[in-house]
């Protein structure tokens, strides 16, 4: 993949993490990163996600903790932003 293209993703990516999270900080744009990814596979080839769930319980339950975060995240700027 080209810079260009690297810089642009990272700019799509930066503004969808400050419009659901209200902030697009580089620790946010990580956490998005993987729920983004995450959340894609587990719609697009779930006995993947299956598979790897199971063979990682720890990664799992992260994951999990990890998707409650942005959800609560998400809630609160919604909420401070008045768009609920």
């Amino acid at each position: 993949m080209n810079e260009k293209l690297e810089q642009q993703l990272d700019g799509l990516l930066e503004k969808y993490t400050e419009l659901l999270l209200g902030e697009g900080t580089e620790e946010h744009k990580e956490k998005v990163k993987a729920w983004v990814l995450y959340i894609y596979i587990s719609k697009s080839m779930p006995p993947l996600v299956k598979h790897w769930n199971e063979q990682y319980p720890d990664a799992k339950q992260e994951m999990m903790t990890l998707i409650k975060e942005i959800k609560e995240l998400n809630d609160t700027h919604r909420t401070k932003s008045g768009k609920n």
